[in-house]
């Protein structure tokens, strides 16, 4: 039973993903359409392991009696996905202490770490509360009203803790990247990510400054892994850098709340510990 339990999620998952054909609607649908394909077909997987292993290797489930397969599978799927986790959570944690070596500044009522690198590149770099940094060629290339449009938009990352909630997303990604769609899903919440801090920053200072802002310094590349480092430079697709700009110039986009995640259709996931009552 428990190996018919695995069978029938990876069916699930597989069907799930491979029912999305691409960004279709709003940046609003969009966002709820790509968060939910990502995160239920992850998760359905690493909750049904979840259950086979509490029920155990041995005993009856609806009169069939289990074995030892099934739980070998479920075990060492969660021993990959607890060592990747602890695995990339070291990595951030190096990078936060990297960061943190990096001399503090303030400039515009913003503050953070100043890179003495020539490069154009500024990036929020961490979890929860993540370290502004920003190069020493940015505030040399930029003039000062430039230089609040993409400090602004940094700002939008923190607001929204984009750093702490993609390095979860990042982890699932990395687990299940043998999923259909996992790549194109995790693309197109990159570029929503990028354009909810834009709108974010928009509301604050003039759009078009935002808009040359991004097309000056966009394309140059990033210093750290995107599950931790939520950037306004970025080395991104002309097509994503054109969608960037013409989001910002949409006055009918709508942008989700700070902690927008389908809590209704993550129940969904938890439907397999509901079997673990009816094993013994």
């Amino acid at each position: 039973m428990h190996l018919s339990m695995v069978l029938l999620t990876l069916l699930l998952a597989c069907t799930l993903r491979l029912g999305w054909v691409g960004p279709i609607g709003g940046y609003s649908q969009r966002w709820r359409s790509a968060l939910s394909l990502f995160l239920i077909p992850s998760l359905l997987l690493v909750v049904t392991a979840l259950a086979i292993v509490i029920m155990g290797p041995q005993g009856r489930m609806f009169r069939h009696r289990e074995g030892w397969l099934s739980y070998g599978v479920a075990l060492g799927f969660l021993a990959i996905a607890v060592g990747l986790g602890l695995y990339l959570a070291w990595h951030g944690w190096q990078a936060v202490r990297q960061a943190r070596q990096h001399p503090k500044f303030e400039i515009a009522g913003y503050s953070g770490r100043l890179v003495g690198a020539a490069g154009v590149f500024s990036a929020q770099v961490g979890f929860w509360r993540p370290e502004l940094l920003v190069s020493q060629g940015m505030l040399d290339y930029l003039d000062e009203s430039h230089l609040e449009a993409v400090l602004t938009h940094e700002q939008g990352h923190h607001h929204y803790h984009d750093t702490f909630w993609f390095f979860w997303l990042g982890w699932l990604r990395r687990l299940t990247f043998w999923l259909p769609q996992t790549e194109a899903l995790w693309q197109e919440l990159l570029l929503l990510r990028e354009i909810r801090a834009d709108q974010w920053a928009a509301q604050q200072i003039d759009k078009l400054i935002l808009a040359e802002s991004l097309i000056q310094v966009v394309q140059t590349p990033l210093l750290a892994s995107e599950e931790i480092c939520a950037a306004f430079s970025c080395d991104a697709p002309c097509s994503r850098l054109e969608q960037r700009i013409n989001a910002l110039l949409d006055e009918t986009y709508y942008t989700p709340s700070p902690n927008f995640i389908p809590w209704m259709r993550l129940l969904i996931t938890l439907s397999p510990l509901m079997l673990v009552p009816f094993h013994h």
